[in-house]
C-alpha cells in the first residue's frame, strides 16, 4: 500500500511540474485558459488514480 501511495504522489508531482512548465510557456490569455483547464483535468485524473 505504501508503494502505491508513493508512486501516486510522484505521479502527481510530475504532473504538476509539467503543467507548470506548460503554463509558463503560454503567451496568450486564451492559451492560459486552456492550460488552466488542462491542469485541472490532470489533477482530477491524478486524484482519481
Amino acid at each position: 500500500m505504501k508503494a502505491k501511495t508513493y508512486y501516486a504522489n510522484i505521479k502527481s508531482i510530475i504532473t504538476v511540474l509539467l503543467l507548470s512548465i506548460a503554463l509558463g510557456a503560454c503567451a496568450t490569455i486564451e492559451g492560459a485558459g486552456k492550460d488552466i483547464e488542462s491542469a485541472g483535468e490532470a489533477v482530477q485524473d491524478a486524484a482519481d488514480g
